[in-house]
C-alpha cells in the first residue's frame, strides 16, 4: 500500500513539473546572407508590471522566461565588428546605465536565470527605442540580403541591434 501511494505521489510530481514552465515558447527565424538564423525563447506577459523599468544598473536579464533564450545560426554573424561564429548560444541582456548590452553566451540548455559570465563570448550594445505596447515579450528577426535586424520588444521598449552575415 505504501509503495502504491509513494508511486502515485511520484507520478503526480513528475506530471506537475512542466506546469512550472508556464510561459509559452516562441521562435523567430530569418535567412541572412544564406545563413539560417533562429531564436527560441519564452514569452512572459507583463500583467501590469514594468519589468524593464525595474532593472538596476549591472543587472543581467534572461531575455524571456523559463529555459534560456537560444540563438542558432548556420553561418558566421558580425554585429558591428563583433563576430559570432556559426553555432548555438544563449542570449542575455545586461542593464548598463540608460542602455542595454546583449550578452552572447556559449553555454546552452540551462535554465534562463543560470547565467555563467565566464561563458560569455560577446557583449553587443543594444539601441533602445520606444515601441508599441507589447504585453507579451516578443523577439523579431528580419533578414534582407546579407543584413539582419534583431528586436527584443516588451512593454513600450524595443532593444535592437543590426548584424551582417559573413
Amino acid at each position: 500500500m505504501t509503495t502504491r501511494v509513494l508511486g502515485g505521489a511520484l507520478a503526480a510530481l513528475i506530471l506537475a513539473v512542466p506546469a512550472f514552465a508556464q510561459s509559452p515558447r516562441g521562435t523567430a527565424e530569418a535567412t541572412v546572407g544564406g545563413a539560417a538564423v533562429s531564436i527560441e525563447y519564452g514569452r512572459p506577459s507583463l500583467q501590469g508590471r514594468d519589468m524593464l523599468g525595474q532593472a538596476t544598473d549591472g543587472m543581467v536579464w534572461r531575455l524571456g522566461a523559463d529555459s534560456s533564450t537560444t540563438l542558432t545560426t548556420s553561418g558566421d554573424l558580425d554585429f558591428a565588428g563583433t563576430k559570432i561564429a556559426a553555432g548555438s548560444y544563449s542570449l542575455f541582456a545586461k542593464k548598463m546605465g540608460d542602455g542595454w548590452t546583449l550578452l552572447v553566451n556559449s553555454q546552452t540548455g540551462q535554465w534562463g536565470t543560470e547565467h555563467d559570465a565566464s561563458m560569455d563570448v560577446a557583449e553587443i550594445p543594444l539601441m533602445v527605442h520606444p515601441g508599441e505596447n507589447r504585453e507579451q515579450f516578443t523577439v523579431v528577426l528580419h533578414g534582407q540580403g546579407g543584413d539582419g535586424m534583431l528586436h527584443f520588444e516588451w512593454g513600450e521598449t524595443v532593444l535592437m541591434t543590426m548584424f551582417k552575415a559573413q
